[in-house]
């Protein structure tokens, strides 16, 4: 395992030092789940799920707060046994969009049970990071261009997700390496980078443009631990860089999906009308209609994805190939 005291996170905030990686799993939609969330932070880094994947049904009580108990109680367990150890965080997604009805009731679960790490999409709001904050919480907000991580340091968050071009989901279009360089020329703060981290030697390389940590997501769709259908999973396996299509058509805002996932609902993903961001609605818990609950996301490294595998696993390769690229290099700079 890596000596986490090799690498210097001392400018840091507490919850984010001391990790076996310098990596945060995203949180995906549907598919991140406790299971995946805990497999995650006993491997050593930050796993996430959006708070709208618990969903109950009318007249339930929040599976949020089941959710968030049995996260907290599994780490602690984890962590009495291995003292020498220790899991990392977990983290809460919130869409802050003004159409998620379910916001200011899930930012109160989330305070009460002291999420450690507030992870936020789709709008920068004042009252959100006072809510992460009341509890001891730190705010990591996602952007997709330097306006608006000048927007989300300014209403309060912590630090910033940079999500670059190639990253799934809802995708940036700009190069990481401008993206990350623009932000760097003013913040000094947490700085994650979104987009195509799928190897030990991509989260090497998003390292030395200037980013603390990997956000990485794609890749953990092929586990074990993640609520995912088995065809997802396979689609993930065979498929690279070629078959990610970018559309704005299924939820509004462009994003990056399995092109065969396209063409199975019966559309020609090479001739994909577009859509305005109008049309975004999270009020049933999801921006995409429930017709192309079957048009999978995912991000442009899959290609490195080549067996279904499990956390544990899959974290053991990417610091494999983190720290021999990372050796690889050094002697080009000793002396």
């Amino acid at each position: 395992m890596t000596a986490p005291w090799l690498r210097d996170d001392n400018h840091l905030p507490e919850a984010l030092r001391g990790l076996r990686l310098p990596l945060v799993g995203s949180p995906l939609f549907i598919i991140s789940g406790p299971e995946l969330v805990i497999a995650q932070c006993k491997a050593g880094i930050v796993g996430s799920f959006p708070a709208l994947n618990a969903r109950e049904a009318e007249g339930e009580p929040p599976l949020l707060e089941a959710w968030l108990t049995q996260i907290t109680e599994a780490l602690d367990r984890h962590n009495q046994a291995n003292p020498d150890r220790p899991a990392a965080p977990f983290a809460v997604n919130q869409i802050v969009h003004r159409s998620n009805a379910r916001l200011d009731r899930d930012l109160e679960i989330c305070a009460r049970h002291k999420v450690p790490i507030w992870i936020t999409s789709l709008g920068a709001r004042v009252e959100v990071n006072e809510a992460a904050h009341s509890c001891g919480g730190i705010v990591l907000h996602d952007i997709i261009n330097n306006t608006f991580a000048r927007k989300a340091i300014d209403k309060g968050a912590d630090g910033l997700i940079a999500v670059a071009a190639g990253a799934g989901g809802h995708a940036g279009q700009q190069s990481p390496f401008a993206l990350i360089r623009e932000i760097r020329d003013w913040f000094d703060g947490p700085l994650l980078l979104s987009g195509a981290i799928a190897t030990g030697q991509a989260l090497l390389a998003a390292r030395a443009l200037g980013a603390d940590f990997g956000y990485m997501g794609s890749p953990f769709i092929a586990c074990a631990e993640a609520n995912a259908q088995p065809g997802y999973k396979d689609m993930i396996v065979s498929s690279g860089a070629e078959d990610i299509v970018t559309s704005s058509l299924f939820t509004g805002v462009s994003g990056n999906y399995l092109k065969p996932s396209i063409a199975a609902a019966g559309l020609d993903a090479d001739n994909l009308p577009s859509a305005d961001a109008s049309t975004m609605n999270f009020s049933s818990g999801s921006s995409k209609p429930k017709a192309w609950k079957e048009i999978w996301g995912a991000g442009q490294g899959i290609g490195a994805v080549r067996d279904l595998t499990d956390v544990p696993t899959l974290v053991a390769r990417i610091e494999r190939e983190y720290l021999t690229a990372g050796r690889g290099l050094s002697g080009e700079f000793a002396g």
